[in-house]
């Protein structure tokens, strides 16, 4: 354990007061990104809980997530390692290492000149359907992300746009939750995350509707009908976030 937290390598992310790090390294001409956890202190966690919010203590999360999205058939990074040590909650030090999805650019960039530059329209029903599947298939199985923008999908490039040649994966699963079922509410939050986050690309309504038809897997008359609710909620969220928050990536911290 103490060796795993003697590595060193290019820094990507630190967050100021959040005892975690996330860096670069190379190991026999492959590239990896470990992420250290030192504990995150008794007031985040009494903090969390009178939020009503569970804390996540360290790295475990991520490797569980990542565990459970294989299962799930929902591509996302390649597991190299992980551990833990510490019975104290506060201050228990953990690590997860994956590969580096080498030849990969997020939704976010990929699709940052479709208003300008429309892409042919297969290529893009190929992408919303694979998002809606993705997203379907972890709220059904109890999984939900907390930050499902669209800057955490991460599509393998060169792609040639067809849906058989199509490899998007899914990332950021430090704050995942794993339960016999996904409660509407964060259900919601997850599907408004993603229509903010896709607000300046240029979708356009039969784009949105399509999503719908691939996520509930039923006929948009039905779904217009019995989600209205869920179809407002899920706008209200995606319109907050757009008056309040700051790009996807920096919300994510």
């Amino acid at each position: 354990m103490a060796e795993i937290f003697r590595i060193t390598g290019e820094i990507y992310r630190e967050p100021p007061g959040a005892n975690r790090r996330t860096l670069r390294f190379e190991c026999g001409r492959q590239g990896f990104y470990l992420k250290l956890h030192w504990g995150v202190g008794w007031r985040e966690i009494i903090k969390n809980f009178t939020s009503l919010r569970l804390p996540v203590l360290g790295a475990k999360n991520e490797w569980q997530a990542i565990q459970k999205l294989e299962q799930l058939g929902v591509e996302t990074m390649q597991l190299a390692g992980y551990g833990q040590t510490g019975l104290n909650p506060a201050r228990q030090q953990s690590f997860v290492i994956t590969e580096e999805l080498a030849g990969c650019t997020s939704l976010e960039d990929y699709c940052r000149d479709w208003p300008e530059k429309p892409p042919p329209f297969t290529q893009k029903r190929a992408l919303i359907e694979r998002v809606a599947e993705m997203a379907r298939r972890l709220h059904e199985n109890g999984v939900n992300h907390r930050d499902l923008y669209i800057c955490h999908f991460l599509l393998q490039l060169p792609w040639d746009g067809r849906d058989e040649s199509l490899h998007l994966h899914l990332i950021d699963l430090h704050r995942v939750q794993i339960r016999k079922r996904t409660p509407l509410r964060w259900v919601v939050k997850d599907v408004g995350s993603l229509h903010f986050s896709s607000m300046e690309i240029g979708l356009t309504q039969r784009d949105l509707l399509r999503f719908l038809r691939v996520y509930f897997r039923q006929p948009l008359r039905q779904i217009l009908v019995d989600k209205a609710a869920f179809l407002k909620a899920v706008q209200q969220r995606g319109d907050a976030l757009y008056r309040t928050q700051p790009l996807p990536e920096e919300a994510a911290e």
